[in-house]
C-alpha cells in the first residue's frame, strides 16, 4: 500500500507519473504537428482561391485571358450578333446538351443564357479555357462556329463555349464567379 492509497494525499511518485505523462504528450504533439500543418493548402493556392478581374476596358467583341487556380479563363464580351448566333441553336444540334456553369443547376440545358452570366449580361461569358478532351488551350475567335479552334485535336466551340465538331466530350466548362459590380468579376 502506497501512502497516497493510504492517506488521500498524493506523493512525489504521482506527481512524477503526471509530469512525464504530460512531457510525453508535449512531445507527440511537438513531432507531429509538421506532419499536420504539411497538410494545409498552401499560401499561393489560398491567394488563388479567387480573384477580381476589371473588364471595363473589354468592348463588345473583345476577350481577355486571365488565369485562376493554374488555369487560363475566357472572359468575353459578345457582340450582339453572337449572341443572337448562340441563341439561334437548336438543343439538339449540340453534342453535350448540359450547360455545365458551376453557378446554375447541375441539370441545366446548354442554352446560351445558361452559359452566359445571366439576364441582362447575356453578351459577358466566362469559361475555363481547358480543351475538355486533352487539356489544351483553344485558340479565341476561330473554328467553324467563330468561337474557340483547338488546333491539336480539332475540337471546335460556338460562342457560348459550346462543343460542336471534334473529339472533345464536353462544354468548355464556366467557373463560379460574379460581378461585384458592372465591371469587375469575381471568379471563385
Amino acid at each position: 500500500m502506497t501512502q497516497s492509497e493510504g492517506t488521500g494525499e498524493p506523493t512525489r511518485r504521482d506527481f512524477l507519473y503526471i509530469a512525464t505523462g504530460m512531457a510525453g504528450v508535449v512531445g507527440a504533439a511537438s513531432f507531429a504537428w509538421p506532419f499536420i500543418d504539411q497538410m494545409n493548402p498552401d499560401a499561393s493556392t489560398l491567394a488563388l482561391a479567387s480573384i477580381e478581374v476589371n473588364v471595363e476596358s473589354l468592348e463588345p467583341g473583345m476577350s481577355l485571358t486571365v488565369k485562376w487556380r493554374g488555369k487560363p479563363v475566357f472572359i468575353r464580351n459578345r457582340t450582339e450578333e453572337e449572341v443572337a448566333e448562340a441563341r439561334a441553336v437548336a438543343l439538339e444540334e449540340l453534342k453535350d446538351p448540359i450547360a455545365r456553369n458551376a453557378n446554375n443547376a447541375d441539370a441545366a440545358l446548354a442554352t446560351d443564357l445558361e452559359r452566359s452570366a445571366g439576364e441582362g449580361k447575356e453578351n459577358w461569358i466566362v469559361m475555363i479555357g481547358s480543351c475538355t478532351h486533352l487539356g489544351c488551350v483553344p485558340l479565341g475567335q476561330a473554328g467553324e462556329f467563330g468561337g474557340w479552334f483547338c488546333p491539336c485535336h480539332g475540337s471546335h466551340y460556338d460562342t457560348a463555349g459550346r462543343i460542336r465538331k471534334g473529339p472533345a466530350p464536353t462544354n468548355l466548362p464556366v467557373p463560379p464567379f460574379t460581378f461585384v459590380s458592372d465591371s469587375v468579376i469575381k471568379i471563385g
